[in-house]
């Protein structure tokens, strides 16, 4: 019987040599940012430990809370930025050298095909997108990870999704993965792999790809993964990673005869762009049953759409146009590079001139941490992963995901709009 590419890489980093139920095995990379890695240090002290396996495979982000929202914020990065000196912890990342981890990291040159990635954050499977086995863990796994460089794991088992058909205008990796999470519910791949294949996929950018895997868990799923191909190296070339033909050339690519536990098959052709609405992501339904909701705040950003490929398309919205009076409009280009990108091609004075404010890198609207927070009734889209109950702000608060051009156009109407309607 053939592997899935999840169980190759597993089998290839298990110590045993064995693919079992469960297995342990060595980590290419680990991270945590400046909520879980704090946790993940005491504990390691509190172990006992006195030395990390490499300390150039751990990464530590300053994201969620920075600029420091508060002292308790300031203290994590400080705390970080101790322990990283201890013990020579040169990827320590603060307000001056970050962005949002799940960009960051892959712009930085740390994420490569065929690697083990475990990260005390549950968006790690966004990596998947590049070939290679992506898992959030809890922190106590991430304090035994910086010390002995190893995890336990206990093999999930993969759901094939095959995507056919021709993608609409304004149709994107987002509309892609919330219709199918809309169709499978928010426990449908439960502790499964969700690996995404067909001529649909091999068509999306390799932006898209990663707001696929990056959204897998809201389905449940333990990771996403996508096989690499040309556009993969191509992707990882333009990002500071060395990639060699050897590795290249590596069988990452699930065989022929691979047991899957399901394989499901999505048409594209009819789909509009997806909204899900409060307060689950699986909550799904086209923007054009949505047009009647009205906004008080518009976020473009986050891991899942932050990068230059979202802001390119909110700023053609937004070009030469004014967002609602009545409305806030928040972006957040999601690494400094992205920022810089985006200044070079003018889409940040474009933002302004609608009307829009500026944050710089930071996770703080998506989770309600800051920058963003909305008050008791407040409605929100934002270009997010997860619109659980308060989770911008009050518990009785509503947010609805959407893509970016969903959410520019939105900004310009001041409800649920469909793109079509301000071009």
């Amino acid at each position: 019987m053939g592997l899935t590419l999840t169980e190759k890489v597993l089998l290839k980093h298990s110590l045993s040599g064995k693919l079992e139920d469960f297995i342990y095995a060595k980590v290419d990379f680990c991270f945590g940012n400046d909520i879980t890695a704090p946790l993940a240090v005491k504990t390691f002290k509190q172990a006992g430990f006195n030395s990390v396996f490499n300390p150039r495979r751990i990464g530590f982000i300053c994201d969620h809370f920075l600029p420091a929202r508060d002292l308790n914020a300031a203290n994590n990065v400080k705390f970080l930025k101790e322990f990283s000196k201890k013990f020579g912890i040169q990827n320590f990342f603060d307000i001056n050298n970050c962005g949002v981890e799940h960009v960051f990291l892959l712009e930085r040159g740390f994420i490569r095909p065929g690697n083990l990635v475990v990260g005390a954050d549950s968006h790690t499977c966004t990596f998947g997108a590049m070939g290679c086995a992506s898992f959030g863990v809890g922190s106590t796994d991430l304090a035994v990870a910086l010390k002995e460089g190893r995890v336990w794991l206990k093999v999930p088992k993969t759901v094939r999704f095959i995507y056919k058909g021709k993608l609409n205008k304004w149709v994107f990796g987002k509309d892609l993965i919330l219709s199918t999470i809309g169709r499978i519910g928010v426990d449908g791949a439960l502790y499964k792999v969700m690996e995404f294949a067909g001529p649909v996929i091999n068509k999306i950018s390799m932006e898209d790809r990663l707001t696929m895997t990056n959204m897998a868990v809201e389905a449940g799923a333990k990771t996403g993964i996508i096989e690499p191909d040309d556009k993969t190296f191509e992707y990882l070339k333009s990002h500071r990673s060395q990639v060699s033909g050897q590795r290249k050339k590596q069988d990452l690519k699930s065989d022929k005869d691979a047991k899957y536990e399901d394989v499901i098959e999505i048409d594209v052709n009819k789909m509009e762009p997806q909204v899900a609405c409060p307060h689950l992501p699986s909550n799904v339904k086209s923007v054009s049953a949505l047009k009647g909701v009205k906004l008080n705040q518009v976020f473009i950003g986050s891991c899942t759409n932050g990068r230059i490929s979202d802001l390119r398309v909110a700023a053609k919205l937004l070009r030469k146009k004014k967002i609602r009076k009545s409305l806030r409009a928040i972006v957040s280009p999601a690494t400094p590079d992205i920022y810089k990108q985006a200044e070079k091609e003018g889409l940040l004075k474009t933002f302004l001139e609608a009307g829009c404010v500026l944050c710089p890198p930071t996770c703080g609207p998506c989770l309600g941490g800051h920058a963003g927070i909305l008050d008791k009734g407040e409605v929100a889209i934002a270009t997010t992963n997860r619109n659980f109950v308060g989770r911008m702000g009050h518990p009785e608060s509503f947010v609805y995901l959407a893509n970016a051009a969903v959410a520019a156009a939105s900004a310009i109407k001041g409800r649920i709009a469909h793109p079509e309607e301000v071009v």
